[in-house]
């Protein structure tokens, strides 16, 4: 079992440093199905008589593909570092248990098989053992029926709220929103509002519009002291938790992990392999490893 007397600010640290540090290792695929190491990029790109003539087999191809790949592959460990410290706050401070903080359903796909879909967090009313935090969420739940101008009748049987956690969210990607959309309808179905929960302030004004109209509550990165529009604030309010307070307090270890990444993904293609530890990864060793174990106690438990 995890060590209790490890603070909450170094396991939550943890949980985020641990994704970030994944994007140091990595290698372009391409179109390979599989990471490609320099080498082996120059032997594919160099016995291409095409590529070779066209110079593409030049090492800054390699690393220009590298860069590419792993600041988008940073961007998105990124967003499943929030998710998963999003969801273990909601965890801890609402005394919930893994399978309680998650939610899933099962569809039908074009063939006939059941696909499973999940969202990244949940809170059930009915799943809290304490009647301040029951008092709390329920309060938080009709402020946003308010603020969307929901029903009555669809505010009052609404039993809890479930949770699409992101980074920023920039893509007008048709086919995701269509399935957040979805999610949203589900979500409604089955009890719960949903609740699109980003960290930044980066999402397009045209996606955020769509969401919103398609009944999801929108909460972003911004410091405002509504918990029905900020995500900080309901954090703050609804969780009794600062997590804006906790990212700042840490953005000197968050910016170093972040720039010692940039400086492995922008190195010489020939240095990418085997990244050393880096000296907070070394202050962290304890605290990542705390996160494995928390990692495997959540499966453990579903």
């Amino acid at each position: 079992m995890p060590d209790e007397s490890v603070s909450q600010d170094t396991k939550y640290l943890g949980i985020v440093l641990k994704k970030i540090y994944v994007c140091k290792a990595y290698q372009p695929k391409f179109g390979q199905g599989k990471s490609i190491s320099f080498d082996e990029f120059k032997m594919i790109y160099g016995s291409d008589p095409f590529y070779s003539w066209f110079g593409l087999d030049n090492p800054l191809m390699y690393a220009a593909h590298k860069a590419a790949g792993g600041i988008t592959s940073l961007y998105r460990q990124i967003g499943i570092g929030c998710e998963q410290l999003f969801r273990q706050i909601i965890r801890d401070q609402l005394n919930l248990t893994a399978e309680q903080a998650t939610w899933s359903y099962k569809v039908k796909s074009v063939k006939g098989k059941d696909r499973t879909l999940s969202l990244d967090g949940r809170i059930e009313i009915e799943d809290l053992s304490s009647d301040e935090h029951r008092e709390r969420v329920r309060s938080w739940i009709d402020e946003a029926a308010r603020h969307l101008n929901m029903d009555e009748e669809i505010a009052r049987v609404l039993k809890g709220a479930v949770f699409e956690v992101r980074q920023g969210y920039k893509s007008k990607d048709s086919k995701r929103q269509n399935a957040d959309i979805g999610n949203a309808g589900t979500a409604y179905a089955h009890g719960y509002l949903p609740v699109v929960s980003v960290l930044s302030t980066q999402i397009d004004s045209d996606v955020a519009e769509r969401y919103i109209n398609s009944g999801w509550l929108l909460l972003q990165g911004h410091l405002s002291e509504s918990p029905v529009t900020s995500t900080y604030a309901f954090c703050k309010q609804v969780l009794d938790y600062d997590l804006a307070d906790l990212l700042q307090r840490h953005s000197v270890e968050l910016k170093q992990a972040v720039e010692e990444v940039l400086e492995a993904l922008l190195s010489p293609s020939d240095k990418v392999e085997a990244p050393a530890l880096s000296s907070v990864e070394l202050e962290m060793k304890d605290e990542l490893e705390l996160v494995d174990e928390l990692e495997s106690d959540a499966e453990n438990e579903n």
